[in-house]
């Protein structure tokens, strides 16, 4: 994930999600030991994976249900008071990068909203049927486009969610499968949010190994490059095999109804994005520049009126409604259910409340399983029974990075979770703190956008929901679900791999002898 850049004032992320060290206690005690302190997340996990594989229920709604569940009942297993168990979920859900991720997320749903209903997905449309860009090609040319643009913002969830919200129908219209659509914007949110000097990943990674940034990212290419190669070979192979999906009615017709070159003026608003975000602004104000030049571009050509970005729905007896109903951005109904607000920046920002506040939930359970000491006893018996050599120190250091994102669903809370042990591994075999970064954030930066229950994933998913509502020929049957799209994260498999095979051959190796790193990096 990347959710903010760093800067003066700003505090270092690698301190808000902490775990005690080793001599500390666990500060809350449970029945069986403090392998208990991960309930919680274990029952969530398996709640998960019964719903969204075996019974293939996509819903965020019941993923909140049941870490709700998972931490009621987890709380029975607590010794003496519940109080600090309680407090916890609370400590939990205060963690800045949980709500820096949240903020990015409504920040860059209401961006794509707007660029969605001021007719970009028509240009996009028409740019690929003119330039020859079918079906076989587009999830191929998508990865790509995807890992530009994360790589010049920095927000691998804030690209999944705009690249779902207006590649994804494009896609679908020009005959992509829609599975292996969805894992190629996964794989480019993850190319980029694991290379981008801006990325809150790249910056934990190099903070918490004592490392500087320019290093950091310099020293990765090679890793990101290797798997990046592969994986766009992998789509354009995998677009010969995997067909799309019958539209309704004549699909050329639709194709030729959907293409309108004028919303390629959107470019424009992209470009704004990225080159305020390369410029070191803060991620929320390299959007926001984003929403008014979009805004403004879509005004000023017809392609939104003011009441397509905020539109008041007033009741017929509302005091005033009637005077003022001449304002564009006003109107008078009679139903009382149509009574609300209404336009592209409200439904960008509501799609992800639920996602929030499921988020906020995980993030509380995993804040459990650190302070219950589950956590601590993981690694410390890692760290004794399998960092026996060099290689099998980076091995476990993969290995370890893994575990956690399993656990934790936003990436960076993850990277801040595990660094302090991926140092203490590599330091005891002299491994230079730019490898380590790299291990480290290789496995958070991939993990994060493949478990069904992550958020990388479930950010694009839960743009994709809305999506039939702004389409009537896009129906909820032709969405892509968490769990199918799993084996074709390209980039997040192999960029898994690479490292498991540096760590066994010794490619990319460093220690300390080798190079040192420049002065640390500092937000």
């Amino acid at each position: 994930m990347s959710t903010e850049n760093g800067g003066p004032g700003e505090s270092d992320p690698s301190e808000s999600f902490t775990q005690g060290t080793e001599d500390d206690e666990p500060r809350i005690s449970f029945y069986g030991g403090r392998g208990m302190s991960a309930f919680p997340i274990a029952f969530f996990i398996l709640w998960a994976v019964a719903q969204t594989a075996l019974w293939r229920i996509s819903d965020t709604g019941g993923l909140v249900v049941g870490i709700l569940l998972g931490l009621i009942f987890g709380m029975f297993f607590v010794r003496g008071s519940w109080k600090t168990y309680a407090n916890t979920i609370f400590e939990g859900m205060t963690q800045p990068v949980a709500v820096t991720a949240i903020v990015a997320w409504i920040w860059a749903g209401m961006f794509a909203e707007l660029l969605q209903d001021g007719g970009f997905v028509d240009g996009l449309v028409w740019l690929a049927d003119v330039g020859g860009i079918g079906a076989t090609l587009f999830p191929a040319a998508t990865f790509v486009l995807a890992a530009l643009f994360t790589t010049g913002i920095g927000t691998g969830y804030g690209s999944a969610i705009a690249f779902v919200t207006l590649f994804f129908p494009a896609g679908l219209l020009l005959g992509a499968n829609p599975i292996l659509l969805f894992g190629a914007i996964l794989s480019g949110s993850i190319f980029g949010d694991n290379l981008a000097p801006v990325s809150d990943t790249t910056i934990v990674s190099a903070v918490t190994q004592d490392a500087d940034i320019g290093g950091v990212v310099a020293s990765r290419f090679k890793y990101v490059i290797i798997a990046a190669i592969i994986a766009f070979g992998g789509y354009l192979v995998a677009g010969q095999f995997m067909g799309g999906l019958e539209i309704g009615g004549d699909a050329q017709e639709l194709l030729v109804a959907q293409s309108e070159p004028i919303g390629l003026i959107h470019l424009v608003s992209m470009g704004v994005v990225i080159g305020a975000a390369v410029a070191g602004r803060h991620i929320v104000e390299a959007i926001s520049w984003g929403i008014v030049v979009a805004a403004v571009s879509g005004l000023t050509l017809g392609l939104l009126s003011l009441g397509d970005i905020v539109m008041f729905n007033a009741p017929e007896d509302a005091p005033l409604a009637e005077p003022l109903e001449f304002l564009p951005i006003l109107t008078i109904v009679e139903d009382p259910d149509a009574v609300n607000v209404d336009g592209s920046l409200i439904n960008g920002a509501a799609g992800f409340f639920e996602l929030a506040i499921l988020v906020l939930l995980i993030i509380a359970a995993a804040q459990i399983m650190i302070r219950g000491g589950a956590f601590q006893a993981i690694l410390d018996w890692s760290i004794e029974n399998l960092a026996t050599n060099v290689r099998n120190a980076e091995l476990t250091m993969v290995g370890s990075a893994a575990l956690i994102n399993a656990v934790i669903t936003i990436n960076t809370a993850a990277e801040v979770a595990i660094g302090p042990y991926i140092s203490k591994i590599g330091e005891r075999f002299n491994l230079n703190g730019y490898r380590r970064a790299n291990i480290l954030d290789a496995q958070t930066a991939a993990l994060g956008y493949i478990f069904p229950w992550s958020g990388g994933v479930l950010a694009g998913f839960t743009a994709m929901q809305d999506l039939p509502g702004e389409y009537d020929w896009l129906t909820a049957d032709m969405l892509a679900t968490p769990i199918e799209v799993v084996p074709f994260v390209f980039q997040g498999w192999l960029l898994v791999a690479v490292f498991v095979v540096a760590a066994i051959t010794g490619f990319g190796r460093e220690y300390v002898i080798d190079r040192e790193s420049e002065e640390v990096a500092r937000l």
